[in-house]
This record gives structure tokens, C-alpha cells and sequence, in this order.
């Protein structure tokens, strides 16, 4: 029997939350498929594409299968969130379902892993600017925060390929068992959009087709990932960059474009990911100490993203990491459990218990042996 919504309540909504921070106009729930559309492709499509050719060597040919896979388990997964929102009305955002299956120490679990991912995704864009304004400027040392436009970078290493020369000479290894979980946890990070699905579900003005929009953007989103991977590891082979964009040939037209569309919009995306830490550390002393020193907490967590950052400056090994320790946690193992607290193990059908057990076990064990391999490769390169 799913779980009333009277039987126990929900406590008021944090003032700000990471997920009302990534997406704008969310408190009008009249956006229309296509925004939705929009907005969601804007949440899986990131810094994920310039390490996409290195997961692939990482893995070898084989484990582009895995790069599929993880797509389906992670927009099976969002539908899971979809439905968790369906048990009460008052479910808005991602930390809500948390607290509503689990209590407030739920919206606690829930909303910890969410901040965390952004703030070692906000470090991750200061190590991407950097690499690739050395690229550009060699002799210029500058750190800021970036993301990627996916189509135009994908162009760009296309036109290297067939037009600057680079081509497409490399066979690349069939499979790499040693470093598949390095692989899986960067094909995992590529997905990490479940934050903000609740929230981009409550904007639409038909929910109904919600589902569909998950299915066209990660149809879409794998389709580019897969293109860019098969490009990029073609071209390079096993001595890709963590970033491909790192490759390219120096001076050319398309490496310059490819580098300088990386760093577009270094400044706003990466306020977008601290500023809900910071928003979270505040409102927790206000909590506490009824006053929080703004400017101060803001000054902090900005400098520590950049103190690590610039004795962290693996940004390969930190994207695996984040993908095997969180991304895995928020986008495959907190849908599920969510789902199965709040309507119970024995109103979901077997074949589904089967499958969500599955997408357990294996998140589990993924999980473990990613996050020990990330860790494993920062501390040797350190």
C-alpha cells in the first residue's frame, strides 16, 4: 500500500535548494514540453562529454555497451523519482522525496550527497579551465569554472579529425579490465541530472509527459556521448586526455574553437554550484546561531574549491570519483530505495523488485571498487 499522505508530513522547504538554483522559472509550473526538453538536456550534458573519450580508453571498445546501460538504469531511475512525486502533491524537489520516504533525516541524507557532488563538481570546472587555458596560453596560469557546449565541441573534434589532419588511426583496446571501474564511474558521472528532475517535473504545465521528455533527452544525450567517445577514442586512442580538448592540435581553427567554447560560461555555472553550498552553510548557522556571516562563508567555500583544486588538479580521477561515490548514490541507489520505502516491497511487481534489486547490487559494488580506484590514481598522482 503506497504511503498516505497524511501519515506523517512534510517539513517546510528549504528556502533554496540546489535543484531551485539550477533551473530557472521553476516556481511557475506552466514550462512547456520544449523548455522542459531544454532544460533537461542542459542538466545532462556537461563537462562529462571531454572525458568521455578517456572513459572509453579506460575501458576498451567493449565497455561502450556499459555506457547504454547505465543510460537506461539512470532514466529508469528518474521515472522512479516521477512516480515517488506522485504519492503526495507537496513533493517538489528531490530532498522533499527524501524526507517523505525517510523522515527529515532523509531530506538530511538526500540533500548532503546533492551539495556534495556540486562542490567536487564545482572544483572539477576550475581543474577543466585551467588545462585548457594552458592549453591556449601556456605560459599563463589562470583558474575559473567552465562547461561545455555539446554539439559545438563535438563539431569541433570532428573537423580536427577529417579536415586538420588528426584522422582516425588509432584501433584502441577491446577491453581493460583493470580500469573498467574508472570507466563506469565516468559514464555514471555523465548522467548525474536526478537533482533537478523533480524539480523540472513540477514546472511542466502537462506532468503527464514527463516521461517522455526523459526518454528524448537521454536518447539524445547518449547519442552525442556515444559520438563523442567513438570520435575521440579513434582518433587518440589509449593516450587520450582526461579532457580530449587537450589533444587537439595546437593553432588550429577547430582546437580553438573547441577550447574556447569550453569556457564559455566559466563564471555563472560555477556560482550555479556554490552557491547552494554556500546557501546551505548559512542557513544552517542561522539555524543555529541565529546570524551567519555571508561575505565570510562565501569568501571560504569559494577559496577551498580552489585550494584543492590547485592540489588536486586531476580532473579525470576527480570526475570517476564523483561518478562512482555520488553520482552513483543520487542518480541509481536513492530513486530506488525512495521508491520502494514509499509504496513498499510488496506493492511493486516482481519483475521490477528483480530489477531494482539488481540496479542495487551492482551500485553497490560499482560504488566500492570505483571509489577505491579513483582514490587509488589521485593519491598516486599526487
Amino acid at each position: 500500500m503506497a504511503r498516505s499522505a497524511t501519515e506523517e508530513p512534510l517539513l517546510p522547504l528549504l528556502e533554496l535548494n540546489t535543484s531551485k538554483k539550477l533551473v530557472e522559472a521553476h516556481q511557475q509550473d506552466d514550462a512547456t514540453f520544449v523548455r522542459t526538453c531544454f532544460n533537461g538536456l542542459n542538466a545532462l550534458s556537461g563537462v562529462g562529454l571531454l572525458s568521455i573519450p578517456y572513459a572509453l580508453s579506460q575501458g576498451g571498445w567493449l565497455s561502450l555497451l556499459l555506457l547504454f546501460i547505465v543510460a537506461m538504469i539512470c532514466c529508469y531511475t528518474g521515472l522512479l523519482l516521477q512516480r515517488c512525486m506522485k504519492a503526495d502533491p507537496r513533493i517538489r524537489t528531490y530532498p522533499d522525496i527524501g524526507e517523505f520516504a525517510f523522515g527529515y533525516l532523509g531530506r538530511i541524507f538526500v540533500s548532503v550527497f546533492m551539495y556534495l557532488e556540486l562542490y567536487l563538481v564545482a572544483i572539477g570546472f576550475l581543474i577543466l579551465e585551467g588545462d585548457n587555458l594552458d592549453k591556449l596560453f601556456p605560459d599563463t596560469k589562470l583558474i575559473v569554472g567552465t562547461v561545455s557546449i555539446a554539439i559545438i565541441v563535438v563539431f569541433s573534434v570532428l573537423w580536427a579529425a577529417t579536415v586538420d589532419g588528426v584522422g582516425f588511426g588509432e584501433r584502441g583496446r577491446f577491453l581493460n579490465l583493470s580500469s573498467l571501474p574508472t570507466a563506469l564511474g565516468l559514464y555514471t558521472f555523465c548522467y548525474g541530472g536526478h537533482a533537478v528532475f523533480p524539480t523540472l517535473c513540477t514546472s511542466m504545465k502537462d506532468k503527464s509527459k514527463f516521461s517522455k521528455v526523459l526518454l528524448l533527452c537521454f536518447i539524445t544525450c547518449t547519442l552525442n556521448y556515444g559520438s563523442m567517445a567513438i570520435l575521440g577514442y579513434l582518433m587518440y586512442g589509449d593516450s587520450v586526455n582526461s579532457q580530449v580538448t587537450l589533444n587537439l592540435p595546437t593553432g588550429k581553427l577547430s582546437s580553438k574553437v573547441a577550447i574556447y567554447t569550453t569556457l564559455i560560461n566559466p563564471f555563472s555555472k560555477y556560482a550555479l554550484m556554490i552557491a547552494p553550498v554556500a546557501t546551505a552553510i548559512e542557513e544552517r548557522l542561522i539555524t543555529v546561531n541565529k546570524r551567519s556571516p555571508t561575505l565570510l562563508i562565501r569568501s571560504l567555500v569559494v577559496l577551498s574549491t580552489v585550494v584543492i583544486a590547485l592540489t588536486i588538479p586531476f580532473f579525470g580521477s576527480l570526475m570517476a570519483l564523483i561518478g562512482s561515490l555520488l553520482s552513483i548514490i543520487v542518480s541509481m541507489m536513492l530513486p530506488c530505495i525512495c521508491y520502494i520505502k514509499i509504496f513498499g516491497a510488496s506493492q511493486v511487481r516482481k519483475v521490477e523488485l528483480v530489477l531494482i534489486s539488481g540496479i542495487l547490487l551492482t551500485g553497490t559494488l560499482v560504488a566500492i571498487t570505483g571509489t577505491y580506484a579513483s582514490l587509488k590514481e589521485i593519491i598516486l598522482q599526487l
